[in-house]
């Protein structure tokens, strides 16, 4: 039978991705082996979460897709299914990352790289200044006059953070500078977890021009942690709204930076030109603004991701090299800043500004098109059901959602498993009885019962998990029944068993050779303004 993907060896991948014409590289495994070692162009897109993650991230049906493993076979499968999703144009790397290595090729360990070398790079050929976390506390217990803010996301922030913090993710720093730093003698110092966001968000700052000596901390939270000091959690400090000056000064910033980089501003009717070029040039569109204000009201389609999330994770996002990018926000601001950003990581990238109020139609999160869940005749079973059938016995329950998620709280007597290893999971389970998969909201335990369909009698939870918290069942916690291992996340330094410090060193060792590396590695596609 005649495979509905092609081949593509080593030195032909290499020429692609040189060659000017787009080009979406993606590594079928989960992200604990792709952590270990994967080329620098890849994007994770595992097999388990394909359907989920496919069509926002190749977009462009007939663009050239080339899949690579480890030689699991995962590639193989994967594009076998992304080809009966009407893909046009897909290989399988030949000899998978070990025949890249084997040519000679530079093979990279850890997430996120090409947005991770990118902040390396930046701080080596900008020389964006920097603290260390020593010299912070004497700043903090001397009470200078200084203000810290930190660059993640709310959520993370909370977490874990530093004392006298201020919760400002990245693309909002220059958005709400002038209210939050009204004096120009405040030092102003942007931390992150690791390096990536505090040097970015520094850098930031001093693109825009802001008056203020503005510094990184060096290493962030990790160094505060490594240096003994109190690391806060559940921290609540946010910014107030943006006023009408604010928002004037923040504008004038961001066309500073317009000029500079050379960022283009695009209207709705630009937009939809591009759009109606889709079919021949991919484009991804993001709506950068805050995750509460997206919710509140955004324009329909538009997938939300805050403006420093993207810069730290773009390969998440957008998998399709060489496409043009459009950033969005209703002030003029975030779009800017991160577009300045995403043109110098090699996208073709312009900001666009539109007024949420009147066109923002559209509430709540963004959702995802799941590719092959139409017409997949799968049976279900309801929280209620589920939990009589559970009492009576002879039931088994697989979820196949996230580990960490499993682990905080999941239906007891539930089993653990990756989607793409279902035989796996089925071996271990009593050989009588139907097996029931679950899911955070019960679509991906729809495609794991679909798949397991072949092996044995299965089901569905309706509504996922959150139908049976939402019955006010109870829940288990903890790794209890692990049918495989939990490959789907690595773990953070902070988040180890053991060890804690010592991988938070070995972390920030990595991100800072990264920079050495880059200028070694002619695959990178960086353009630093």
């Amino acid at each position: 039978m005649t495979q509905p993907f092609g081949t593509i060896d080593a030195a032909q991948l290499k020429a692609a991705l040189h060659d000017g014409g787009e080009i979406a590289l993606l590594d079928a495994r989960d992200e604990v082996a792709f952590d270990a070692r994967h080329l620098l162009m890849a994007a994770c897109l595992p097999l388990s979460r394909l359907e989920l993650l496919l069509d926002a991230c190749v977009p462009r049906r007939c663009v050239r897709v080339v899949w690579c493993d480890d030689g699991e076979g995962l590639a193989e499968r994967a594009a076998r299914r992304m080809a009966a999703f009407g893909y046009t144009d897909v290989s399988v790397l030949t000899g998978g990352i070990a025949a890249w290595e084997a040519a000679g090729y530079r093979i990279y360990s850890g997430v996120h790289v090409p947005s991770k070398a990118f902040a390396e790079v930046i701080e080596h050929r900008s020389g964006t200044p920097w603290i260390t976390a020593e010299a912070l506390k004497a700043l903090i217990d001397a009470k200078a006059d200084i203000a810290l803010f930190d660059s993640r996301s709310y959520e993370e922030f909370h977490d874990n953070s530093i004392p006298t913090a201020i919760s400002v993710p990245g693309a909002e720093l220059v958005y709400r500078f002038a209210d939050l730093v009204p004096s120009p003698s405040t030092t102003v110092i942007v931390n992150c977890g690791g390096r990536t966001r505090s040097i970015i968000g520094a850098q930031s700052l001093i693109n825009a021009g802001v008056p203020n000596k503005v510094v990184s901390l060096k290493n962030g939270t990790q160094a505060w942690h490594l240096a003994g000091y109190e690391v806060l959690k559940g921290a609540t400090a946010r910014p107030p709204a943006v006023s009408r000056r604010g928002h004037a000064i923040a504008r004038a910033a961001a066309d500073r930076i317009a000029a500079r980089f050379g960022i283009a501003r695009v209207d709705v009717d630009a937009l939809e030109r591009w759009r109606a070029e889709a079919a021949t040039r991919t484009l991804y569109v993001f709506d950068v603004r805050d995750p509460d204000e997206y919710a509140a009201g955004h324009i329909a389609g538009m997938k939300n991701v805050p403006g420093g999330q993207l810069v730290q994770e773009t390969d998440r996002h957008a998998t399709t090299w060489g496409a043009r990018v459009v950033l969005v926000d209703d002030d003029g601001v975030r779009a800017m800043l991160t577009a300045h950003w995403m043109k110098q990581m090699g996208w073709d990238a312009a900001a666009m500004t539109v007024d949420m109020r009147a066109v923002g139609d559209a509430t709540g999160a963004w959702m995802p098109r799941v590719l092959g869940l139409e017409g997949t005749a799968v049976s279900t079973i309801d929280a209620a059901a589920l939990r009589a059938r559970m009492q009576a016995g002879g039931v088994s329950i697989v979820d196949v959602d996230w580990s960490r998620d499993y682990r905080d709280g999941h239906i007891p007597g539930a089993w653990f498993g990756l989607r793409s290893r279902l035989a796996q999971i089925v071996a271990q389970l009593p050989s009588t009885g139907p097996v029931v998969f679950t899911s955070a909201d019960g679509t991906l335990a729809r495609l794991a019962a679909a798949d397991a369909s072949a092996i044995r009698p299965a089901l569905a939870l309706e509504g996922g998990t959150a139908a049976w918290r939402k019955a006010g069942y109870a829940l288990e916690q903890g790794a209890t029944r692990m049918a495989t291992a939990a490959d789907d996340i690595r773990l953070r330094a902070r988040e180890q068993a053991g060890g804690v410090e010592e991988a938070m060193r070995a972390y920030l060792s990595w991100e800072i050779d990264l920079a050495a590396q880059m200028a070694q590695d002619d695959d990178q596609r960086f353009e630093i303004g």
